[in-house]
């Protein structure tokens, strides 16, 4: 009985003394107090993250948007009503990368369908680069269409969800700009998969 106890007192004085030793070298007060200063929706963006993370292994799946286009509509159908909608929703379109064809051209062998479209909307863009200039590498939007091997097109777009809601809470004004951008960049690709003008 005596050796149990001993075993026990002995086994707690390892945990206490290892808990110390992790409070300390990673700095935990500390952290905890940088946690509860993130916005309030940061743990639910990160908890996705991670669990898509070891579900799939692909940082990539882990941090997009992707939605799949119904069938029968053509990618160049998908693309005009991305254009569209970007224009009525007050966005730019701003770049256009043919990735398959341009690779298709220099191999001369073809590609899986790759486009990639840019869109801004330059005041919105501007404001946000001075608050953070880390915002610059969001800019401009960039959606992705692509075909996977089954021959279904995808639309794939950063989760705008961790630029917005992943930090310290965004002040009102690039709070309200963010989730403006979200909702254009989103209501484009859902409305886009749709073949919705």
């Amino acid at each position: 009985m005596n050796f149990l106890k001993s075993l026990f007192a002995l086994i707690g004085v390892i945990l206490v003394a290892a808990m110390i030793y992790v409070w300390f070298t990673f700095d935990l007060g500390t952290r905890i107090a940088q946690i509860k200063q993130l916005d309030p929706k940061a743990k639910d963006v990160y908890t996705h993250m991670i669990t898509t993370l070891l579900e799939t292994g692909d940082i990539g799946k882990a941090t997009v948007r992707k939605v799949r286009v119904e069938d029968g509509i053509s990618p160049d159908d998908v693309v005009e009503a991305l254009n569209s909608v970007a224009t009525e929703m007050g966005i730019k379109p701003v770049g256009d990368l043919p990735l398959s064809k341009e690779v298709a051209l220099r191999t001369g062998k073809p590609q899986p369908y790759t486009r990639v479209l840019s869109y801004c909307n330059p005041a919105i863009a501007i404001k946000m680069v001075q608050w953070s200039m880390a915002y610059g590498a969001y800019l401009p939007c960039r959606i992705t269409l692509m075909q996977d091997k089954e021959g279904h097109y995808w639309l794939y777009t950063l989760d705008l969800d961790m630029m917005i809601h992943g930090g310290k809470k965004l002040p009102p004004d690039m709070l309200a700009y963010g989730n403006q951008v979200k909702k254009t960049i989103y209501t484009m690709m859902d409305k886009a998969a749709k073949g919705d003008f």
